[in-house]
């Protein structure tokens, strides 16, 4: 937990950007995992609870009225039969004190709150709910079913919370750092281990140990495969084959819930060979080309666009691709190799905020995304970069089996993509490499003290040691 001043502080600039009403802030309950007293481990709170609030139990609730400037938090003690399983833990008065909120109260008086104010006609505020209890818990409350609760949620709260944590603080941009050196320790474990015969499943393990054990856990489910080709590709109990990629998409979560996200593909007998780094280089140079043009006031979908012109040039090169390049990238033919936006917000959430709504995230008015055309439709991030925010620099080059069959037998984009040579890279799996990349005031850096290797040379001295 960070000191006092910082919830305090951010409470009350949440109440300056809403203008009237109650604001709801719900934590987290316990989630069964497959009986009620067999939780999910180790325990995660609500990220935009965290944030103002800063309790990690499970049961809480933030209420702020905006009009009184009044605070409180919520929630039940806990009774001596929960003592004696888990231990003692501080009274909700207490955990209110911690984190400078005045008022405290159980939990049957937050059901109250929030009646009189919907009976008084007063604006009541909450930000889209993902889980299933606190919906019923909502619709309890105001009465709104389950299905209704996304497009009724507060967009005054949502762009308020949206503003307030896409920039991150010096404390923050620390606690990332930290994330950063243990996804180093991740990524290097991985490195050390890979070689033929080990399977996707131990080496996954083995990076999972490392974030439990330095940090919180894991930042998102870790992938590792030799199908890189495969976006969300889990670890399976397939044996490392020599001669294929393996992928490695993994990330850190810290005691105080800052992520990161790195990704690295490396070689399982140790060395890239010829044609695998033909199409390394490429997704190399465009994932440093993002260190060169990201700045405040560039969007971030005008770096996606130099990125995608890039890739196809290389890949025109080597005859995988043909035509004009702006046309080419218009049509959205780059899309058969990258399927995906070059990266998204990182913070609290390895996809920060994304539950809020990735449209109040990652763009604005401005920046829209296209959603009638494959590629463009699944970016996460488009919007004018600011000092102090933090995305992801994830460009990936990947050979789809399936997705090459469709747009053959379509005849999509046939004048810009050579399928015959296409279909001699079927067997070539996915490259990706990733990196969290901090706005400064005059350009970029990666965060992270000690550079996780990715430059084809450096990955295969480190796995040689």
């Amino acid at each position: 937990m960070f000191e006092k001043s910082v919830y305090i502080e951010r409470r009350n600039e949440l109440k300056k950007l809403v203008s009237s009403g109650l604001i709801l802030l719900l934590g987290n309950n316990e989630s069964p995992n497959n009986y009620p007293n067999n939780a999910y481990t180790p325990f995660r709170q609500d990220s935009s609870f965290l944030y103002y609030f800063g309790q990690q139990r499970d049961g809480l609730a933030g209420v702020i009225d905006v009009n009184s400037g009044d605070e409180w938090l919520l929630g039940d003690d806990i009774d001596i039969e929960d003592i004696v399983w888990y231990g003692s833990v501080d009274s909700v008065a207490d955990m209110a004190a911690q984190v400078g909120v005045a008022h405290s109260a159980p939990m049957a008086r937050f059901e109250e709150m929030v009646k009189q104010a919907v009976s008084q006609g007063r604006p009541v505020h909450f930000l889209p709910p993902y889980r299933h209890d606190t919906m019923i818990k909502l619709m309890d409350l105001l009465g709104i079913h389950p299905t209704k609760q996304r497009e009724a949620a507060s967009l005054e709260l949502i762009h308020a919370v949206v503003k307030m944590r896409s920039t991150k603080s010096a404390l923050e941009i620390a606690e990332m750092e930290r994330a950063c050196a243990i996804g180093y320790e991740m990524h290097t474990t991985a490195m050390r281990l890979i070689k033929p015969g080990v399977t996707e499943k131990y080496i996954g393990g083995q990076v999972d140990g490392i974030a439990r054990s330095l940090g919180a856990q894991v930042s998102f489910g870790t992938i590792f495969s030799q199908h890189g080709e495969i976006m969300h590709g889990n670890p399976s109990m397939a044996l490392l084959e020599a001669g294929r990629l393996a992928l490695c998409d993994c990330g850190a979560e810290t005691m105080e819930n800052y992520c990161s996200d790195h990704t690295r593909t490396m070689p399982v007998s140790g060395k890239y060979t010829q044609r695998q780094l033909d199409i390394y280089n490429i997704v190399v140079d465009c994932h440093d080309l993002v260190l060169k043009v990201a700045r405040p006031g560039v969007k971030y979908f005008d770096v996606h666009m130099a990125v995608c012109r890039l890739m196809t040039e290389r890949l025109k090169e080597l005859g995988l691709m043909r035509g004009d390049v702006d046309e080419a990238v218009a049509a959205g033919a780059h899309a058969m190799f990258l399927p995906h936006g070059l990266g998204h917000m990182i913070g609290m959430d390895v996809h920060d905020m994304e539950g809020l709504g990735q449209i109040y995230v990652g763009f604005d008015e401005e920046t829209r995304p296209r959603l009638d055309q494959f590629g463009t439709n699944a970016l996460r991030m488009g919007r004018r970069l600011e000092e102090g925010f933090v995305v992801t620099d994830e460009p990936g080059i990947y050979f789809i089996p399936a997705l090459i069959d469709d747009w053959r037998a379509s005849g999509h984009c046939k004048e810009f993509l050579n399928f015959d040579m296409l279909e001699t890279y079927k067997d070539f799996g996915g490259i990706r490499i990733e990196d969290d990349v901090l706005i400064t005031a005059d350009g970029c850096r990666f965060l992270g003290e000690k550079q996780i290797p990715y430059y084809p040379q450096d990955i295969e001295a480190f796995m040689a040691q």
